[in-house]
């Protein structure tokens, strides 16, 4: 089992920034890939960005190209969000998720992961 543990979230104005954090513990040895979802009310969960976990490679949704950037830091285990020039749209509760193994849908897929954080709000005033 792999727990996941998000922490960063707020309120911030639109235009400002926050950064998540997503702390990996348990089995994480295997971890193949770590990601960020987001969902907000009334919408379904989708995709944010993501990377591999050895070769860093990095895959993010269109709306967030330029403003997000996902990044690891090896030895903490711990997978981080930087997002600039934040945007009303971006307020959602985010996600953190992990996948064990490479699946066929890809990394920016709910279906390839395994392991979900308890999710952090985000909010963006216009």
């Amino acid at each position: 089992q792999v727990q996941l543990v998000e922490s960063g979230g707020g309120l911030v104005q639109a235009g400002g920034s926050l950064r998540l954090s997503c702390a990996a513990s348990g089995r994480t040895f295997s971890t193949y890939a770590m990601g960020w979802f987001r969902q907000a009310p009334g919408k379904v969960r989708e995709f944010v960005a993501a990377l591999t976990w050895s070769g860093g490679s990095t895959n993010y949704q269109d709306s967030v190209k330029g403003r997000f950037t996902i990044s690891r830091d090896y030895g903490k285990i711990t997978v981080y969000l930087q997002m600039n020039s934040l945007k009303p749209e971006d307020t959602a509760v985010y996600y953190c998720a992990a996948a064990r193994a490479r699946h066929v849908t890809g990394i920016g897929d709910r279906r390839a992961y395994d392991y979900w954080g308890q999710g952090t709000q985000v909010t963006v005033s216009s």
